[in-house]
């Protein structure tokens, strides 16, 4: 018998991070018993940056997108006013309250909804009748149905309104009590539609399946031997340093013993040097927590932020404020960088000694090659007395140039006991070929002192499908190269466990990664990214930048350090220095591997690597056109 295909897993509902609603759930039983089978369920789906309760598709009839509002319009008093220009608004009173409704207008959700599918996917079929493939419905489970469309005529044009039955329906109470799926979705019982085509399906399943990284957050943490022997023991010092090559595990265990010392009631700081690996690191520590209440126990901090803040709560913020607004103003780099390595992590140190900052029971420090030494015995001037502090390190990232600085005569003083290091040696992220020809390349183009590789392993390099691609090109075709291989990439999603949320583009040049945006924008497909050339809105990005996001993700290969997908474009157009080259290394090490699959492609504008790409299994000159859907335009 064959099961109705329904993503997230119907097993998944209750570990969702955003918990279906009791008006969401009896709408889905009512869907998932009533409709046919063909028919596929989507739910909460992340849709090229938006997020529709229900999308509902059929290869051989059309699409469906509902809003669902669990509203008793007896609780608040729901109306319509004028906003002045003749434009309805959506309005609610409670408890002598006037408030607007309008962001949260069911109406105009799916009227969005619709038309972002349609300019997706409608125009490639020539022909105006794209619209009539998509329903876009309004479900109000707890209110009558009459009410309900007394209240959403007034967001409905005069043809939605004649023809709302059919591709616009208004639903209640009374329709999903009695589950009468023909008046919720009429469409669902056509026999067929010569609009919807399989092609025009598979391309959309690339929006709507659940991404990895949203199955990936519902899972537990999982550590070997040697991690789980780190994360419960610890030194009678109370410190302890971990180094080990990239996808060993180093934030795993960072992150699950941040878990279990909030998890006793223990306050915790992560300092890292980027901005966007506080997400990432967050995203790992909520699957260790008994009870996610804990997270507020524990604070993400950048080591500049953490600086800030330390200034602040001394009440140092108005020199803070003015070393900053140097730093600002500065156009000379050796000026900028001594405010920025010196005198401000100066100044957060005399405010931690001043006893007005609030210490931590635990402070870690992740990516600690991007700190300088000095930066740790600032940092742990904010260690209640006999707290405990880790530092995770990998030499082989040494992407800014400081982790050669961290010999064992800098660490003298710092808190360690003499010693070796805890080594994790085995590198779990990586694909087994991936992993050989990152290997490959540490071992031709970086420093031999400084490169901690993986283990070789003795795994069957056929078990797991992993698609490595290189595009060599000359530099003026770089950002055209990466829209087109982001675009093939888009044919491996909807299936396999992977959306085009899941799709991360890297990039060493922030103008050629705003250029792929605009090219991307411009076939109405969003992206998350961190291009700006401003460095206040630059940071601002930075901080929303997250995997969880329903859009592409984009951003430099400084900023993806630490962080992991399954479907990567990497631009490489930079290879002149030991930091650039350790970047390389770095962006090539993102790839997660998966029984399903894994893929990278790396576009490289930078001749020196071209001999490299030669011995990749997929080696292209330039690159080439490709069909940007799966379906060919006629």
């Amino acid at each position: 018998m064959s099961r109705r295909i329904v993503s997230p897993p119907v097993e998944a509902f209750s570990k969702l991070r955003q918990p279906l609603t009791a008006g969401e759930r009896a709408v889905f039983e009512m869907f998932d018993r009533n409709l046919p089978i063909e028919w596929e369920i989507y739910v909460q789906p992340h849709m090229n940056g938006l997020r529709p309760d229900f999308v509902l598709l059929n290869p051989k009839v059309g699409i469906g997108v509902f809003e669902v509002k669990d509203w008793d319009l007896d609780v608040m008093r729901y109306s319509v006013e004028d906003d002045g220009g003749g434009i309805p608004v959506l309005v609610a009173q409670r408890d002598g309250k006037h408030f607007s409704m309008q962001r949260e207008n069911p109406v105009i959700k799916v009227r969005l909804y619709k038309r972002s599918i349609y300019e997706l996917y409608c125009p490639r079929l020539e022909t105006n009748n794209g619209f009539a493939a998509i329903t876009a419905g309004v479900i109000f489970p707890y209110a009558a149905t009459q009410r309900v469309r007394d209240l959403m005529k007034h967001f409905l044009s005069h043809e939605e309104v004649e023809e709302y039955a059919k591709y616009h329906p208004v639903s209640g109470m009374a329709e999903v009590r009695s589950a009468k799926v023909r008046a919720v979705f009429p469409e669902a019982f056509r026999p067929g539609s010569r609009i919807m085509t399989e092609a025009l399906a598979q391309d959309l399943r690339g929006w709507l399946v659940e991404p990895d990284f949203a199955a990936t957050q519902r899972e537990p943490l999982i550590l070997d031997h040697n991690q789980k022997n780190l994360v419960i023991t610890w030194p009678t010092s109370g410190y302890r340093r971990i180094k080990g090559p990239a996808g060993s595990g180093k934030s795993l265990v960072l992150a699950a013993r941040a878990a279990h010392r909030a998890n006793q009631g223990k306050s915790v700081l992560i300092v890292t040097f980027n901005i966007t690996l506080w997400h990432y690191l967050k995203d790992l520590v909520v699957r260790g927590l008994k009870k996610s209440s804990n997270i507020e126990l524990i604070r993400f901090d950048h080591f500049h932020n953490f600086c800030k803040r330390a200034c602040y709560e001394a009440g140092f913020n108005g020199r803070y404020d003015s070393l900053f607004e140097d730093y600002l103003k500065l156009k000379d780099k050796r000026q900028k960088d001594y405010l920025f390595r010196v005198a401000i992590p100066r100044l957060a140190e005399e405010a931690l000694e001043s006893g007005n900052v609030e210490p931590f029971d635990t402070i870690m420090v992740d990516e600690g090659q991007d700190h300088e030494p000095k930066w740790w015995n600032i940092i742990r001037k904010a260690l209640k007395e006999g707290g405990e502090m880790l530092l995770v390190a990998d030499a082989t990232q040494d992407v800014y140039g400081t982790g050669k600085a961290w010999t064992e005569e800098a660490m003298h003083g710092m808190g360690f006991s003499r010693g070796r290091w805890a080594q994790l040696k085995t590198s779990y992220r990586l694909p087994p070929i991936a992993k050989n020809y990152a290997r490959n390349f540490a071992e031709r183009f970086l420093p031999p002192l400084t490169a901690d590789l993986p283990d070789d392993g003795q795994t069957d390099l056929t078990l797991e499908n992993c698609s490595l691609r290189w595009v060599q090109c000359p530099e003026e075709k770089g950002a055209e190269v990466c829209v087109s291989e982001l675009m093939l990439l888009m044919r491996q999603t909807g299936t396999k466990g992977l959306a085009n949320a899941d799709i991360t583009y890297l990039t060493d040049d922030t103008k050629v990664g705003e250029k792929v945006i605009a090219h991307l924008s411009d076939r109405n497909i969003r992206a998350i990214s961190t291009f700006n050339q401003s460095v206040m809105e630059r940071r601002r990005e930075k901080m929303g930048f997250y995997m969880g996001s329903e859009r592409i993700k984009a951003t430099t290969l400084h900023s993806f350090k630490g962080w992991e997908s399954r479907l990567l474009v990497v631009y490489v157009s930079q290879f002149r220095t030991d930091e650039s080259k350790a970047l390389v290394y770095a962006a090539l090490t993102r790839l997660k591997r998966s029984p399903d699959g894994s893929w990278l492609t790396v576009v490289c504008a930078t001749p020196e690597l071209a001999a490299f790409g030669r011995t990749w299994p997929d080696y292209h000159e330039r690159g080439h056109d490709v069909v940007l859907f799966h379906a060919v335009a006629k």
